[in-house]
């Protein structure tokens, strides 16, 4: 992916800003730069310092950038088409109108919200009361993650990564409360202060659902405790992210017989006879452990563990002590967040979660034209043959692995704006009563949805993401790439923009996700997406050495004082950001042959404009919190280091701007990675 994403925890919180500054329709804002500043010491200070300068986090943020202002502007139309919905009594019973528009008005209904404070959870909450055996217990996990509360472990189906036209049944690691395994385990003062107020936060989260204060205190203890076993049974991130070392495909026995402990037999028929005899288990030793835990760990401790994720999973649709009680941790604690987003835009994104391609038949009719389809297909079409044209000529790589890499860039499927195909929401029953009971069923509706797709072959019109999200994708065993109409719109993608400010926006993006099928991941599944070695030996280790010199560039950037990038971690998007840029740059070299140069707009070349235009996009403030957990936690570096990184390992960069062998944005040419 190439825009900025942060664990699901915090998603919302982080949301979209309230008000967006100017920004040119036709590329980047010269008002936006610092030029008392050199491209060559710091491009991202000259490109977008003085946006930086006079830019204030909003106090409902996170963070603030481009990204926010683009999907202020997507839910602006997005609230439109809710409230005309809510409003529309004419709308027939059960069809997509009338549900989304009834999801939204049971959200923005809070006196009656305010007046259930925590009743609509009693049902669950009785069912985990009523646990006595272990059997009942793994039954009510399965429960538990119908309705999204990632309870003890994940739960999905997706295709089998070395069967890729058939889903599988998946589980992994998972039912953390902390956004990663290192929050438990780490033992520097920082760390031991944020596990005390997240203990002190379930506490009151328990006082929240009525437990007496020394309860609600020890059983934060045992909660405590319980997540910390299952982090030190986790798998790094970096770990985590090898597809050979997370592809163990076994049935239920063999899971049973490797894993005992855990009643796997009435788990599985909680889910039902869709789930399938075969699954993938991405992390044997983690169950291992979940098995000896559920044996051994009493009842009396399990109870409080599935409490706590059900109400934290729930919380925001609860009464007000419960969401602000939320928000205090998640969001101002984790994240140095100071308010809650307004609740309309807090409804409208789980709206957009529940019935998303619903909403986006509304969204494009209104925002995405034909002729933006049109040109992003072209555009597509334009980063293909540039990056074909730049594999055949690798001097690195031999002719049998070109022929492949060829094949596979070939095959790659392309999809723009919305499905062909979109979901039937017909089985959903949705209300004006219930905000809980809404949310629930809709993660039940996707839920079951995803377990019947266990055992068949793959449906590849199927999104992943919603039409209005504000994302690009590739997905390997797919082997396809992904541009929802959210992020088809200016400054991303502007049609009626000059090609060096398209090229440098949605062009490198484009370029972005191509090598997605390429990088340190996505090298590693062949044309038809399975999961099959089809380098030699020779040219991976190629690939290697030119790879490490990207670890070693990323982990030299120290973001907070003693916090460094995770050059490992970050690889697949560092290598597709470089990459991608070079792909770019040649697909607006031959799009500009034979074409008359124009007097260049702003007094800047097609060359700077191509990389100013770049750099605008990644204009962002971070407040330090929610950077230190970034820095943990997410696979994506900075935005600033996403525009130092790459362009100091570009010629083009420099003779663009005539920066000299020892400008700070000059990188060594013996540490350059020319990967591609």
């Amino acid at each position: 992916m190439r825009r900025l994403l942060f664990f699901s925890i915090i998603a919302l919180i982080l949301g979209t800003a309230e008000a967006a500054a100017p920004q040119s329709s036709r590329g980047f804002d010269p008002a936006n730069m610092d030029t008392t500043v050199s491209p060559c010491a710091d491009f991202y200070q000259y490109a977008v310092g003085a946006w930086e300068q006079r830019t204030t986090i909003p106090a409902e943020y996170a963070k603030y950038g481009v990204d926010q202002e683009v999907e202020e502007r997507t839910s602006a139309v997005l609230k439109d088409i809710l409230e005309r919905a809510a409003a529309d009594t004419t709308a027939p019973p059960g069809s997509e109108r009338r549900k989304i528009g009834d999801f939204f008005a049971a959200g923005m209904d809070e006196p009656r919200i305010e007046a259930e404070g925590a009743r609509p959870l009693d049902p669950l909450l009785a069912r985990i009361a009523a646990i006595r055996d272990r059997r009942a217990l793994a039954t009510a996990i399965a429960h538990l993650q119908e309705v999204g509360a990632d309870a003890a472990f994940r739960l999905e189906v997706g295709p089998d990564d070395r069967n890729s036209t058939r889903n599988i049944l998946q589980l992994s690691q998972g039912g953390l409360g902390l956004p990663d395994r290192e929050y438990y385990l780490k033992q520097d003062a920082a760390s031991a202060t944020l596990r005390r107020a997240y203990a002190a936060h379930v506490a009151r989260m328990f006082g929240l659902l009525g437990d007496p204060a020394p309860t609600a205190r020890r059983q934060a203890q045992a909660v405590l405790r319980l997540e910390t076993r299952l982090a030190r049974a986790s798998m790094t991130r970096t770990e985590a992210e090898d597809p050979i070392a997370t592809y163990h495909k076994m049935t239920r026995m063999e899971l049973a017989r490797r894993a005992p402990g855990f009643e796997w037999d009435p788990y599985f028929a909680a889910l039902g006879p869709k789930a399938g005899e075969s699954l993938l288990v991405r992390q044997p030793a983690f169950f291992q452990e979940l098995g000896r835990m559920a044996q051994r760990v009493p009842l009396s401790e399990w109870k409080p563990y599935l409490r706590w994720h059900l109400v934290r999973t729930t919380a925001d649709y609860l009464s007000s002590p419960f969401v602000q009680e939320a928000f205090a941790f998640y969001g101002t604690t984790l994240a140095g967040t100071q308010a809650l987003p307004p609740r309309w835009k807090r409804v409208l994104a789980e709206t957009d979660t529940a019935l998303g391609e619903a909403l986006g038949k509304l969204y494009v009719e209104r925002a995405f034209s034909p002729e933006a389809k049109r040109k992003a297909l072209e555009l597509v079409a334009s980063l293909r043959a540039a990056l074909r044209a730049r594999l055949q000529r690798l001097g690195w790589m031999g002719e049998a692995t070109k022929v492949q890499a060829v094949d596979k860039l070939d095959a790659m499927r392309v999809k723009i704006g919305y499905p062909d195909v979109w979901r039937d929401y017909t089985a959903l029953e949705i209300g004006r009563t219930s905000y809980l009971h809404n949310v629930l069923a809709a993660r039940s509706f996707a839920f079951r949805h995803g377990l019947a797709k266990a055992g068949r072959p793959g449906d590849p019109d199927e999104w992943s993401d919603t039409p209005s999200t504000n994302n690009a994708y590739y997905e390997p065993t797919r082997n396809e790439l992904v541009f929802p109409a959210g992020i088809l719109q200016p400054p991303f993608f502007d049609p009626q923009a000059d090609d060096a400010v398209n090229y440098g926006n949605i062009g490198a993006t484009i370029g972005h996700e191509l090598i997605h099928g390429f990088d340190n991941v996505g090298r590693q599944y062949d044309a038809q997406g399975n999961l099959r070695d089809w380098w030699t030996t020779e040219d991976a280790e190629a690939f290697n050495r030119r790879a490490t010199l990207v670890v070693r560039q990323f982990d030299a950037f120290e973001p907070i004082p003693g916090v460094h990038i995770d050059g490992r971690l970050t690889l697949g998007e560092n290598l597709a950001d470089l990459a991608g840029l070079l792909i770019a740059h040649d697909a607006l070299t031959h799009a500009r042959q034979g074409k008359p140069t124009a007097a260049p707009p702003d007094g800047f070349t097609p060359e700077q404009r191509f990389f100013l235009s770049y750099a605008e996009t990644w204009r962002f403030k971070i407040r330090p919190e929610a950077l230190r957990v970034m820095l943990q936690t997410d696979e994506h570096a900075p935005p600033k280091y996403r525009v130092l990184g790459p362009l100091a390992n570009l010629p083009a960069f420099a003779a663009g701007f005539s920066c000299k062998a020892g400008d700070a944005m000059v990188r060594p040419a013996e540490e350059r990675p020319t990967s591609w």
